[in-house]
């Protein structure tokens, strides 16, 4: 009975238990994070032509910042610091949505570098843009460009995408997404001219300073009820005229004594003037 006892407590036995849990442990939770993934993350699955495009349009446009792998290039190290600053940051496992983000709305490729890389006009097709995107997506697993399902906001809820942007945009978009101020000199933009396809890749991608809504934030149901909203904001009627922003009484009160302080003024100097 002794010897079966000393044979059970052994330490090789229990060093096997705990090994025997940990992988367990590990296993479970592989599975569950591939199956409750935060966002779709694709690889791409284009053609060798579109690919082929996709390479020579990125060696020529993109290469010399992010690299030729996609690594990203370190700039030289300053006087001020001995680390080295990164030039242009790694693309790979950002996906197809954050491509096509930065590349449709004029982000990228960036003409000067400065406090934040401001929209344009895109210096790429729609064709080019897809082969830009799927090249850089068939690196790594990222997040993917959103179907014309995901962007059919026709069963979305009109009042509870207000009370998510309310929630979670509003404090830099504005309640009326006219964009803001942010630290550092920074701002985030106004959503006027921002297409539901763009919105949805800002949200996955979380581009400069906009935080990342992924899935587990954010749902898809959410993220269209947002859009929603976003896009009723935009076609609301002005009854008063000029919107000014949208941001109340406070630019109307302003403008309004600009305009009637300046008009005393011209009368007073016209009046001083008649009088001489």
């Amino acid at each position: 009975m002794s010897s079966r006892t000393a044979r059970r407590r052994r330490p090789t036995a229990a060093f096997a238990l705990v090994v025997v849990a940990l992988l367990s442990t590990g296993g479970v939770y592989a599975v569950a994070t591939t199956l409750a993934s935060p966002v779709r993350a694709e690889t791409s699955e284009a053609s060798p032509e579109l690919l082929k495009e996709g390479s020579d349009l990125y060696k020529v446009g993109c290469s010399s910042c992010h690299g030729l792998n996609l690594g990203g290039v370190p700039a030289q190290a300053t006087l001020a610091e001995d680390t080295a600053q990164v030039n242009g940051p790694s693309l790979i496992g950002v996906g197809a949505a954050s491509v096509d983000f930065q590349v449709s709305t004029g982000r990228m490729p960036v003409g000067a570098v400065g406090q934040q890389v401001v929209s344009g006009r895109s210096s790429y097709n729609e064709k080019e843009i897809a082969a830009l995107a799927a090249y850089v997506a068939s690196f790594a697993p990222g997040p993917a460009i959103p179907s014309a399902q995901d962007l059919d906001t026709t069963d979305a809820s009109l009042s509870e995408g207000g009370e998510l942007f309310r929630t979670n945009c509003a404090q830099c978009h504005n309640f009326a997404g006219q964009g803001g101020a942010l630290a550092d000199g920074t701002y985030a933009p106004t959503l006027t001219g921002a297409t539901p396809r763009n919105i949805w890749n800002a949200m996955l991608t979380g581009p400069q300073s906009m935080p990342v809504f992924s899935d587990t934030t954010v749902d898809p149901d959410e993220k269209r009820a947002i859009l929603k909203y976003i896009e009723n904001i935009k076609a609301e009627p002005n009854p008063g005229g000029a919107p000014l922003g949208r941001v109340g009484p406070v630019s109307e009160g302003l403008l309004a004594w600009t305009i009637g302080l300046g008009a005393l003024i011209a009368c007073s100097v016209w009046l001083g003037a008649k009088a001489k």
